[in-house]
């Protein structure tokens, strides 16, 4: 089965290094370690194209919708790839990770995340692929939906390319080997 990898986040530059977008930041360093141009897939509001990760061809796509209204350009592309909803893998971020932390799962809820939310709803199913990438909690009292939508630290900004790096290493493991296999190796590194 061709996996459907998906990097959530918003479009536009005002959004492009922020937290909400870590999902998109890895799908591009995966379209760039595979010499893939995600080119702009006006059917279904994507920026999209097929590649070869680690040997295996998977098919690469970024909503160029919002974040809460993803679900439509995922379930549009998804169609136009004949994926099934459990060859599909998200990469999004996640506020109930210690930032720098990458976990990976199949299904489950949203955890409040709205993208997720919308993903499930469009497909019609949880069960899909799910690369957790840690971004951390709001410091204080600050809003979480504010928190995504600001830039990392300047702490952070220096450890963000090692981040992106290892959740697309993770996204590697699961098209390599398949999720349990990648799950043993991210979760319990040696």
């Amino acid at each position: 089965m061709t996996a459907l990898v998906i990097g959530l986040g918003n479009p536009g530059e005002e959004y492009a290094a922020t937290r909400h977008n870590v999902g998109t930041m890895v799908l591009e360093e995966l379209a760039s370690r595979a010499s893939a141009s995600l080119a702009v897939h006006k059917k279904t509001r994507t920026r999209y194209s097929s590649a070869r990760l680690v040997g295996e061809a998977v098919h690469l796509g970024v909503p160029m919708s919002y974040m809460n209204v993803s679900g439509g350009p995922v379930s549009s592309l998804a169609k136009y790839v004949s994926a099934e909803p459990e060859s599909v893998i998200v990469v999004h971020d996640e506020l109930d990770l210690p930032f720098g932390t990458v976990r990976l799962k199949r299904g489950g809820g949203s955890g409040g995340h709205n993208g997720l939310k919308d993903v499930t709803k469009a497909l019609g199913t949880p069960d899909y692929v799910r690369v957790r990438v840690g971004i951390g909690r709001p410091p204080g009292r600050m809003d979480a939906a504010a928190f995504v939508l600001k830039p990392f630290s300047a702490a952070e900004r220096k450890e963000l390319p090692l981040l992106v790096s290892d959740a697309a290493d993770a996204v590697e493991l699961i098209v390599e080997r398949g999720l349990e296999a990648a799950q043993q190796r991210v979760h319990s590194p040696s």
